[in-house]
């Protein structure tokens, strides 16, 4: 019961609602407006805090594992990750987190004792970690509903598992099986971890503002209907009363396109429209915070684009949105490397204690090809490995694993077409001058003389 009261489902749903933009309808409007408008803005959304989430997680993207000096981990790491889908699923883990502050990872040995990973959201797990650690799990427990209402809990501990079926309303009435593992098979994944405190949202900075400006908007709206169409009056006017003594309206401004009186002494008139302008700055300020709280880049609220920015200054305008994305990778990788620990863990293989392995992750900054391309080649001046320049090219793990055998077919091809071309003559041996007794011909030779 008290991993099940840490669940995060209030918070989640809060930010839930402001990510998908189905936070607040006319909230900010008065009764007579709701009523009257109800109808017109009832599907009206001005939301930014999806755009500001999304620009942050689309640029995590995992590539592989490595551990230096072995150069087998990836291969068995991209096994386990692509057994378990987790091309797709590692971004859901990255974006839970993001929205809600936490998401969970369990890793667990199928039918055939091949590990899988399942992503888990905070709504459905808590974890409690042990007293004085930051990272080492104590318990984990995981509550889960299936599509026919029905509960099933998991609990797991350093010694056991505790699972409690699905349809079995009384929690006392689980099975306790022993775990094979020894240790809490569960990861978590934290945003904006604090050694004190909770990892909270990126969002908890940013709905206060989301509010202001859907608060303004509403309120320009409103007086778009109201103010911005130019009011008319009429003087001189005898009002008419219904049975109950209220006054009739003589007009319907929207339909009566011409408004006419018979007594003489009627004269008619119009109030200046209402100008919407002050709105409209309200907003861009209100805008302009948000970029910097967030620390999105203005371009991506569309906030004075007037002149279309250039490649170098969209660069520049990044360079705290890349930060912010570094920083995510030092603490999402570090979880990463943890979940693919556990999984060999549960293959029984060394490399479940391999704590140097390290997350590789998908270059984060958006930059032109030839930029690029022209910095990796001034790179390999430096005589930087060629396969350290393909993965910083962009290419993932499957493509340069493929680029090696294609560069041993292409060795072998033309190692072939070598031996059908005509082959050199082999060079003949010296001559070597005869041997002979050179002292004897001397001897010969002066006794002639």
């Amino acid at each position: 019961m008290y991993l099940y009261g840490k669940l995060n489902r209030l918070d989640a749903k809060l930010y839930g609602e402001y990510y998908e933009g189905e936070q607040q309808k006319l909230a900010f409007s008065q009764m007579k407006y709701k009523q009257a408008f109800a109808s017109v803005f009832e599907q009206w959304r001005d939301n930014f805090c999806g755009m500001i989430v999304d620009s942050t997680n689309e640029r995590l993207h995992v590539d592989s594992f490595r551990i230096p000096g072995d150069t087998g981990t990836d291969k068995d790491a991209r096994a386990f990750w692509q057994r378990s889908a987790m091309d797709q699923y590692s971004n859901s883990v990255h974006l839970e987190a993001l929205i809600q502050g936490k998401a969970y990872v369990v890793v667990w040995a199928d039918k055939d004792g091949e590990p899988t990973i399942t992503p888990v959201s905070s709504e459905r797990m808590a974890v409690c970690y042990k007293a004085g650690s930051l990272w080492e799990l104590e318990a984990a427990a995981r509550f889960e509903v299936d599509s026919w209402g029905r509960q099933q809990v998991t609990l797991w501990t350093e010694t056991y598992v505790y699972e409690v079926a699905y349809g079995t309303t009384e929690w006392d009435k689980g099975v306790t099986e022993p775990n094979p593992l020894g240790m809490v098979p569960v990861v978590p994944f934290e945003n904006k971890a604090r050694l004190v405190g909770e990892p909270f949202s990126d969002l908890a900075n940013v709905i206060p503002i989301q509010d202001a400006i859907n608060k303004t908007v509403m309120d320009a709206l409103t007086a778009s209907e109201f103010a911005a169409f130019p009011q008319r009056w009429v003087t001189g006017l005898e009002i008419q009363e219904d049975e109950s003594g209220k006054p009739i309206a003589p007009y319907n401004v929207g339909l009566d396109k011409l408004l006419q009186a018979e007594d003489p002494s009627a004269s008619f008139g119009s109030f200046a429209p209402a100008d919407l302008k002050n709105y409209v700055t309200l907003v861009d300020m209100l805008v302009q915070h948000l970029a910097s709280v967030s620390r999105v880049p203005s371009h991506y609220f569309l906030v004075n684009s007037t002149n279309t920015p250039s490649g170098e200054a969209i660069i520049s305008a990044e360079a705290g949105l890349v930060a912010k994305v570094r920083e995510r990778m030092i603490h999402f990788g570090e979880s990463w490397e943890r979940v693919i620990r556990l999984c060999f863990r549960v293959k029984r293989d060394k490399r479940q204690d391999a704590f140097e392995m390290e997350t590789r992750w998908k270059d984060p900054e958006y930059r032109t090809e030839a930029q690029h391309i022209d910095a990796l080649l001034k790179l390999k001046q430096l005589n930087v490995p060629e396969e350290v320049l393909w993965s910083e090219a962009g290419f993932t793990a499957a493509q340069i694993d493929s680029f090696r055998e294609m560069r041993k077919e292409d060795a072998k091809a033309a190692a072939e077409v070598q031996k059908l071309m005509p082959q050199p003559e082999p060079a003949s041996p010296p001559i070597k001058p005869p041997q002979g007794n050179s002292g004897n011909v001397a001897r010969k030779l002066n006794e002639a003389k």
